[in-house]
C-alpha cells in the first residue's frame, strides 16, 4: 500500500491537471527501490544521484525526497528538501533590514529537481516547485526561504522567472522568501 503525502492543493491540483502525476514523499510504506530505475531526466548526474545515492541520503537523515508518479505509478520527476542556513551579508540589503543580525538564517535548500524525459513540457517542473515551496512554508520548524543551486543558466532562468534572488556572492545560488509566496500565482503564472 502506498502512503500519498498531502501537498498543497493547488499544487497537487496542478500536477494532476497538467500531467497526471501525484506528489508522495518517500519513507512508511512507500520505497523508491525497485521502480527508480526507468528514470531518466537526461543529466547524467541527476540520473546518477537519484539511481544511486539518494536512498542512503535518506537513510541518514541528509535529504527529503518527494516523487511524482503518473498514472501507471512510474517516477515522472523528483526533488529532494534538506536544511541549510544562508549568510546574512549575502542577502539584499532591502532584507537584511528587517532581519535580526544573526550570521546566518534559516533556510530550506532544494538540493536537486528532476523530470523524467517523458514528462517533459507539461509543467511538472513547476508544480513539484510549488509543492516544495508549500512544504517549506508550512513546516513547523522556522526557515526564511526556499533556497536552491542552479546547475546552469537555464535552470537559473526557470527560478528567476517563479521570482527567486540571487545571492550576492553565489550567482547560482538563488532564493526565494516564504514570507512572500503566493503560491496561485506562482501555478497560474506557469500554465
Amino acid at each position: 500500500m502506498r502512503h500519498r503525502v498531502p501537498v498543497s492543493p493547488t499544487a497537487k491540483e496542478f500536477a494532476a491537471d497538467t500531467c497526471g502525476t501525484d506528489v508522495i514523499a518517500n519513507g512508511g510504506d512507500f520505497r523508491l527501490d525497485g521502480i527508480r530505475t526507468g528514470f531518466h531526466c537526461g543529466i547524467e548526474v541527476l540520473d546518477r544521484y537519484f539511481r544511486e545515492r539518494v536512498t542512503q541520503d535518506i537513510r541518514r537523515r541528509i535529504t527529503s525526497c518527494f516523487v511524482a508518479l503518473d498514472s501507471q505509478d512510474h517516477i515522472a520527476g523528483f526533488y529532494t528538501l534538506a536544511a541549510t542556513s544562508i549568510v546574512l551579508g549575502d542577502l539584499p540589503d532591502e532584507l537584511t533590514k528587517k532581519l535580526p543580525r544573526y550570521p546566518t538564517i534559516p533556510a530550506v535548500r532544494m538540493g536537486r529537481l528532476a523530470v523524467d524525459q517523458s514528462a517533459r513540457g507539461q509543467g511538472l517542473r513547476a508544480a513539484l516547485l510549488a509543492d516544495a515551496l508549500d512544504r517549506s512554508a508550512a513546516s513547523e520548524i522556522a526557515s526564511h526561504a526556499l533556497a536552491v543551486d542552479a546547475k546552469d543558466d537555464g535552470a537559473a532562468r526557470f527560478y528567476i522567472h517563479f521570482g527567486f534572488l540571487k545571492l550576492a556572492n553565489q550567482p547560482r545560488t538563488l532564493f526565494l522568501p516564504l514570507a512572500t509566496l503566493r503560491y496561485a500565482d506562482l501555478i497560474s503564472s506557469h500554465r
